[in-house]
């Protein structure tokens, strides 16, 4: 829900493996250490679980394929994810399987800590190809994505009928968002709240026709007018006050603005659902796609994928287990228990079916632009993040410039 803090991944090359007392036997490996083929494996998992939601979701899932494939399964929550998983590998002790955010994914793929599973998947490509492109390296799918979150514009019911707007008020233009923002901030409202990151001002730059990289993320593309072009209609916004930070009114996340009246309207995803669920469940709201842009439509797609450690000793029975929790059934119980997407494409038609109000969110599903996952990048979005904080009296160019800069550095020690 959240961009987490970033840590240094360090990859480790040796497992000091050790035989569990369900162990039967061992398997010889050239890539890794030797393999458990046991029928009674321990497996550990590690996830960052958003809310009680999402952490009773996946422990349901996994206690369904224990009784099934006989193995024993140990969910742990993770604090800080990025900092125990590096931990983790840097301490020789990784989790079997674990989630792996996309920002992190080619850290971790350059590293060799992960072991590549995707491609041997039969039923691979029923993946989103965006997002299977988010987790491959080197032309390999190295793990699943197991779901797919977009952004959309979410409005508060409630404000939207005290200022006198009906459904045919619903902006689908900058120009209409600008007009309506303005009309909806009032008092301790503000019309539009988001936060001063790229995974939700980037949606301003894709609409107006621009991007970070191309789109084989081989090439910075930052320093581009349509981005500034972007940035610049965010600025413009920001400057008028009808769009605020999350921080400036006082919140933490847009959707505890949406929740406590001080936003008329949000850019989130659908996490958001069973974050409102939880926190706000008397808060009504509606779910609208991203208005387009001088370049049309856009919006950001999200994913964390499965991954599963290069020097666990389970791979067989992870894989499997991960097959089961990215199953189509699976998939469908989590969007209904959590409010995430499938990333399987085959069943979207059911799922925007069954959950008409994100619909919203499933429509972006088709034309949404995956994040930059390029090996040493972190610290070049992160800047990138800290210098959108100033964007209101910031120069978008400048802003820009330095990102072009940062990012064709890291490129180069990448190459």
């Amino acid at each position: 829900m959240f961009r987490r803090s970033t840590v240094a991944v360090t990859a480790c090359a040796v497992l000091a493996t050790t035989a569990t007392a369900c162990s039967s036997g061992f398997d010889k490996s050239k890539n890794g250490p030797e393999q458990d083929t046991g029928k009674k494996q321990s497996l550990r998992v590690l996830i960052a679980t958003s809310g009680d939601a999402e952490t009773k979701a996946v422990k349901s899932a996994t206690a369904a394929w224990e009784k099934k494939s006989g193995h024993k399964v140990t969910v742990q929550i993770a604090k800080d994810m990025d900092q125990q998983l590096a931990q983790a590998f840097a301490g020789n002790r990784p989790p079997d399987a674990f989630y792996i955010n996309s920002d992190q994914f080619a850290n971790y793929a350059k590293g060799g800590s992960l072991h590549a599973y995707g491609d041997k998947i039969p039923d691979a490509e029923d993946f989103a190809p965006e997002l299977r492109k988010a987790f491959t390296y080197n032309g390999e799918l190295v793990c699943l994505p197991k779901d797919s979150s977009t952004l959309g514009l979410v409005i508060s019911t409630e404000k939207w009928k005290e200022a006198g707007l009906t459904e045919k008020d619903y902006p689908t233009t900058w120009d209409e968002l600008e007009k309506t923002a303005d009309k909806l901030t009032e008092g301790k409202t503000t019309g539009l709240v988001t936060t001063n990151e790229y995974q939700r001002l980037g949606v301003f730059m894709k609409q107006a026709g621009g991007w970070i990289t191309d789109s084989k993320e081989s090439k910075m593309t930052a320093d581009s007018k349509e981005n500034a072009e972007g940035l610049g209609f965010a600025k413009k916004m920001l400057r008028s006050g009808s769009m605020k930070f999350a921080k400036q009114v006082d919140t933490g996340w847009a959707g505890e603005a949406l929740g406590k009246g001080k936003a008329a309207m949000i850019i989130e995803g659908n996490w958001l659902d069973g974050a409102m669920k939880a926190d706000f469940p008397d808060v009504g709201y509606k779910v609208l796609p991203l208005p387009a842009g001088p370049a049309g439509k856009g919006t950001l797609a999200f994913s964390n994928c499965w991954g599963v450690a290069k020097e666990s000793t389970h791979q067989t029975a992870a894989i499997d287990m991960i097959r089961h929790l990215t199953s189509k059934k699976e998939q469908l119980a989590s969007s209904d228990q959590i409010g995430v997407m499938p990333s399987r494409t085959s069943v979207m038609k059911t799922f925007a079916k069954e959950h008409p109000e994100s619909k919203g969110w499933a429509e972006g599903n088709s034309y949404a632009q995956r994040p930059v996952t390029v090996p040493g990048f972190t610290k070049v979005l992160d800047q990138f993040n800290a210098d959108l904080q100033g964007l209101a009296t910031g120069s978008p160019a400048e802003i820009l410039s330095t990102l072009q800069r940062n990012g064709e550095q890291a490129l180069k020690k990448g190459d």
